[in-house]
């Protein structure tokens, strides 16, 4: 189901080898599907979530504003509290061509902002393991996320000294780490692209498998039997 080299519902399907030449192509189709203004360079946030509090989503609606800078697009896709559906809806008529409000439950939509969007916000108050985050890294999309649960097992922070990580992270449940967070993602995007494409790679190889999590147990089993 989630793989981008054969996924039916993207515009153009890419691998590990040819993610570099085609995302941005899924990114244009993206923003012709959900009448954002079409332009490769903008720097597109997906948001793929139950529209709740536990999803951290007070903490995006806090800084919407100053995320919106002119060359910042944001998509959202879910459903859920009232307030959340209604403040996202807002935030598409205030800044129309630059966010997009789809409320809605769309699987096939979910894979497109996957293989369009450039990061992905998770940012929950508590998450005990997510998946957003491994199929945002399989389809090249960097996870933007709070170390929490399953979103610290599985992200972990870039570092630009020596360009170690897979995704850019917050610790403490606050609006201003957030935005933070979002802002040292745009840097990378913006001004060192090749280290963000490396990562970019390195997070379509990351291997979160059965098979792999299979072994690891089978390991630790091994270990811990007297034979």
């Amino acid at each position: 189901m989630w793989n981008p080299a054969t996924d039916p519902a993207l515009a153009v399907n890419y691998d590990i080898t040819n993610v570099l030449q085609h995302k941005h192509e899924n990114k244009l189709a993206l923003q012709q599907e959900l009448g954002l203004v079409q332009d490769e360079g903008k720097f597109v946030i997906g948001l793929i979530s139950r529209l709740t509090n536990q999803k951290g989503l007070d903490l995006v609606n806090a800084i919407v504003p100053q995320v919106m800078d002119g060359n910042t697009q944001v998509v959202v896709l879910g459903t859920g509290d009232k307030q959340y559906e209604d403040t996202f809806r807002y935030y598409e008529n205030a800044y129309k061509g630059m966010f997009s409000a789809c409320i809605q439950y769309d699987e096939a939509r979910a894979h497109r902002i996957y293989a369009g969007a450039d990061a992905l916000l998770v940012p929950s108050r508590f998450e005990p393991c997510g998946l957003t985050q491994l199929n945002a890294m399989h389809y090249g999309t960097l996870p933007i996320v709070r170390e929490t649960g399953g979103l610290k097992d599985t992200v972990q922070p870039y570092n630009v000294f020596n360009g170690d990580g897979n995704g850019f992270t917050f610790d403490r449940y606050d609006a201003g780490l957030l935005l933070d967070a979002i802002n040292r993602a745009k840097t990378e995007y913006f001004l060192n692209r090749y280290h963000w494409d490396e990562v970019v790679q390195r997070d379509m190889a990351k291997d979160v498998s059965w098979e792999n999590s299979a072994k690891q147990y089978k390991d630790l089993y091994l270990e811990l039997t007297p034979w």
